[in-house]
């Protein structure tokens, strides 16, 4: 990796850490930086003009994230995850995103988080004809949504833990597979069974949701 080949160029000298912390999550969800690549210190702090502490500050963001590790020695390389870590990542999405669908059933009035919700579907099919990222983004907003309406802070907190793994998990399939995940029926199902009340029904909807995300993405 040089300074010419990659997108992490000239920082401005405000919020730096986030800058910096911004471009390496981007360069690693998108496989500009593919699993396995080490991380130099030396090499991003001059790639990303900024100090070795801002940059270590950085990357201990990203180890909690998930999306970097600490190999032999304490060297820091990009995560490469496996099937079994996707199945795993999205069955605890699938937990979260069950009890956002409960909590949001449980509403005497439903009729703003379900014009949000249907929104956010319109946005996804705004995006179709973007490319992956933006579907991708997309995608992720939806759900995010739907944590961020119930009013629960400490499951949307627990849910944006994961998105950096979620979107590795994305670029990990492939472009086929990732674009059979984000169909627009398939998000549609959830917002009407939310629409109904039925808690049993919005969760037995978002599990079978996962599963299937989660089998498509490891096929």
């Amino acid at each position: 990796m040089t300074a010419e080949s990659m997108s992490l160029l000239g920082l401005e000298k405000t919020s730096l850490r986030q800058q910096a912390l911004a471009a390496l999550r981007r360069a690693i969800t998108t496989g500009e930086l593919p699993p396995g690549t080490h991380l130099v210190e030396t090499e991003l702090s001059e790639t990303l003009r900024i100090s070795r502490g801002t940059l270590r500050e950085a990357m201990r963001q990203l180890q909690q994230e998930g999306l970097i590790s600490a190999g032999a020695r304490g060297r820091l390389s990009v995560r490469h995850l496996d099937s079994q870590e996707i199945r795993n990542i999205f069955a605890v999405r699938a937990a979260l995103e069950s009890l956002a669908a409960r909590e949001l059933c449980a509403l005497a009035d439903r009729s703003e988080v379900l014009a949000a919700l249907r929104e956010a579907v319109n946005e996804m099919q705004r995006a179709a004809d973007s490319g992956l990222e933006e579907r991708i983004e997309a995608d992720l907003e939806f759900h995010r949504t739907l944590c961020r309406l119930t009013g629960n802070a400490t499951l949307l907190h627990s849910w944006q833990s994961l998105e950096g793994s979620i979107r590795m998990s994305i670029m990990f399939a492939g472009v086929e597979r990732a674009v059979r995940n984000m169909d627009v029926q398939r998000h549609s199902e959830i917002v009407d069974a939310i629409a109904t009340g039925d808690a049993g029904l919005a969760n037995e909807v978002i599990m079978s949701h996962m599963e299937g995300a989660a089998t498509v993405l490891v096929a």
